[in-house]
């Protein structure tokens, strides 16, 4: 069997001429072979011809990868899919043993291209299989693989990359992985762009998710649930509810919907500013969205009304749920009972629990505390006794009932 020991590698920096690689993006680690190079970059498996320069620089050794695992590493090594080709586990079996920024990693690609001649398929499972691992040489992996011919690199790949970065909050890098597509000449699609408003929303810059926007509207490319969903949250993060709004309203003129969580953010932001008349318009959008609202949205519209001292129109949106047949949960009950401590409204807040008692529906400990606690504050101490005894005697009747069901 021949020997898979190589000559020296040079740096990771350059090509393996020797020349300096010259790139307006500057990866964690390169490969060898950049698109658009010639063959005589890839001569990495030379003889050794040259005694001079092997010891002038240190050998790399393929068979040295994986010969002293760690427990860890051997764990890693006996998850892999056995479905992976051989040229696949080959690369894997080496890339574990290695750490982040570790710059054997550049050499060994490099070998693995030279020696096993991957098509895109192997790369695209190598990079799967990274992902499953939830390794972190994901992106450096990705970062060379786009550099190598035999990976056909295309817009989705660095569109992934973009949103990883954006997911690490790695914004220049993004930022530098765009320019760097953009100069081989591949097209800005909608996608990318929608990719790139993303993250600029997520990490509070408004400004520049406003001119991705503007972009993508210049262009002439369509804008989808995900695109304004992205600008809609961009103007949340910024405080700029009436704005968020304006845009739903355009979404829903072009029945064009966004996603629960998006409304959701929304109406928190109008719940938390006491803001009931704003979060009942989102509430009311929620549902002609076609969405159908659960108790925690219901919380949120409950808690605007309090906060804004409508009481009887918060108490509205519970036994508007119980209508709807969702069950107020222990957070609304809890609300509403604090807006009438503040508005010292004791016997008002006690036919409010009798009302939900008699519907069938029993408060848990959120709101049996903080009506205990209200009752301390009055003194009446013995009032305190009894509600806590008829909730155990209501707990108790529940699990015999449960039992008996059973």
């Amino acid at each position: 069997m021949a020997s898979l020991t190589i000559p020296a590698f040079h740096s990771v920096g350059t090509k393996l001429t020797g020349a300096p690689i010259t790139k307006p993006w500057n990866p964690t680690c390169q490969c060898a072979c950049v698109p658009g190079g010639n063959g005589a970059e890839l001569q990495v498996l030379a003889t050794e011809a040259e005694p001079t320069a092997v010891s002038e620089a240190p050998r790399f050794r393929w068979d040295a990868f994986g010969s002293d695992l760690s427990e860890s590493q051997e764990r890693a090594i006996r998850g892999l899919s056995p479905k992976l080709p051989n040229r696949c586990k080959a690369l894997m079996t080496r890339v574990v043993c290695l750490s982040p920024g570790d710059e054997n990693l550049g050499a060994l690609l490099a070998y693995w291209v030279k020696a096993m001649k991957p098509k895109r398929a192997d790369w695209l499972l190598v990079l799967r299989e990274l992902k499953a691992m939830e390794s972190p040489l994901l992106t450096e992996v990705l970062e060379c693989a786009l550099l190598e011919d035999s990976f056909e690199a295309n817009v989705r790949d660095y569109t992934k990359l973009i949103h990883i970065y954006g997911k690490q909050k790695l914004l220049q890098k993004a930022e530098d992985a765009f320019h760097a597509m953009k100069g081989r000449g591949f097209p800005c699609d909608q996608i990318m762009l929608t990719a790139m408003m993303d993250m600029y929303s997520k990490a509070g810059d408004l400004t520049r998710a406003k001119e991705i926007f503007g972009e993508i509207i210049l262009l002439g490319l369509p804008l989808d649930k995900r695109a304004y969903g992205s600008m809609v949250m961009a103007y949340i993060r910024a405080d700029m509810l009436d704005k968020a709004e304006n845009l739903i309203k355009e979404m829903e003129d072009q029945q064009i919907f966004a996603g629960k969580e998006v409304y959701k953010a929304l109406l928190r932001g109008f719940s938390y500013k006491g803001n009931p008349d704003g979060a009942q318009r989102i509430f009311d959008a929620i549902q002609f969205a076609g969405i159908v609202p659960d108790t925690k949205l219901c919380a949120l519209l409950v808690n605007a009304y309090c906060l804004s001292n409508r009481i009887t129109e918060a108490v509205c949106v519970i036994r508007n749920m119980r209508s709807a047949g969702v069950t107020p949960c222990d957070k609304c009950i809890a609300l509403v009972l604090g807006a009438y401590e503040k508005v010292n409204m004791l016997e008002t807040a006690l036919e409010f629990l009798a009302e939900l008692e008699e519907n069938g529906i029993a408060f848990g400990q959120e709101p049996s505390q903080l009506l205990a606690a209200w009752f301390r504050r009055l003194g009446v101490v013995h009032e305190v006794e009894q509600v806590l005894k008829g909730l155990g005697e209501d707990m108790k009747t529940k699990q015999t009932v449960a039992v008996s069901v059973e």
